[in-house]
């Protein structure tokens, strides 16, 4: 039977017991009505699994005994960072849910000329909170020890400012002629993906991302969502590159 598994922003140490934090605990004891002696797995990110064992539980707390830890290997070979153009409420939560399961290493939200969803500050920071927990929630539901982070979101020449050198760069485009299948890639080379918004990317935000050293790569004959393009993109690029069969 596949045991109940759950992010722990917190260090795991087998051997010793921890008093769970509010959120996991209400998951596994108030949802799930998981109670002593009933088996659970944490993972916290290091990219191990912990088995872990109830030893106590009260109507709002949940205290586990850690036991062994296990290496978790399944991360693509392929590190990919998805600069995605900010989408609408589910759209946004439906990319990096399904960007997570496919196996991208970072997600970098950006505003560009045609966005359509404006943040401010405090709106930002209650976003970025609740893409961080999507991105955990795929981890969690696909068996990822390794968070992918989700950075604060900014504009698009600040994204491309913050990228490290090096590395390929792509930039979705239908007029392209690179394809998924005659891009040259060298093992441990990271590879950076922009996506439009739902307005697509304007003349400015392309001379932008061709100044910062990105490259065309055309998907298809066909005009794909923001939703679609970038998932699309990464399960080609894992596909070819990566540890999609």
């Amino acid at each position: 039977m596949r045991l109940t598994r759950v992010h722990v922003d917190l260090p795991l140490v087998e051997g010793q017991e921890l008093d769970l934090p509010e959120g996991p605990a209400a998951h596994l004891g108030r949802v799930l009505r998981l109670g002593v002696g009933d088996a659970c797995v944490l993972f916290n990110g290091d990219g191990h699994d912990y088995h872990a064992c109830v030893v106590a539980a009260g109507k709002r707390d949940l205290r586990v005994a850690i036991g062994a830890a296990r290496p978790v290997a399944n991360e693509s070979p392929l590190s990919i960072t998805l600069l995605q153009g900010i989408a609408r409420g589910e759209k946004m939560d439906l990319i990096l849910q399904k960007a997570t399961e496919l196996g991208i290493t970072a997600v970098h939200p950006l505003h560009s000329q045609r966005s359509e969803v404006k943040l401010d500050e405090a709106r930002g920071a209650k976003r970025l909170a609740h893409w961080q927990s999507v991105v955990t929630s795929a981890c969690e539901q696909s068996g990822r020890a390794v968070v992918p982070r989700v950075s604060p979101p900014d504009p698009l020449q600040a994204a491309i400012r913050s990228l490290p050198d090096g590395g390929l760069r792509l930039i979705l485009d239908p007029e392209a002629t690179a394809t998924c299948a005659t891009l040259a890639w060298s093992p441990g080379v990271p590879v950076v993906l922009a996506v439009g918004p739902e307005g697509g990317w304007s003349p400015l935000d392309r001379e932008q991302l061709l100044s910062g050293g990105f490259s065309g790569v055309r998907l298809g004959p066909r005009i794909l969502r923001t939703e679609t393009a970038g998932l699309a993109a990464i399960a080609a690029l894992q596909s070819r590159f990566g540890d999609l069969a």
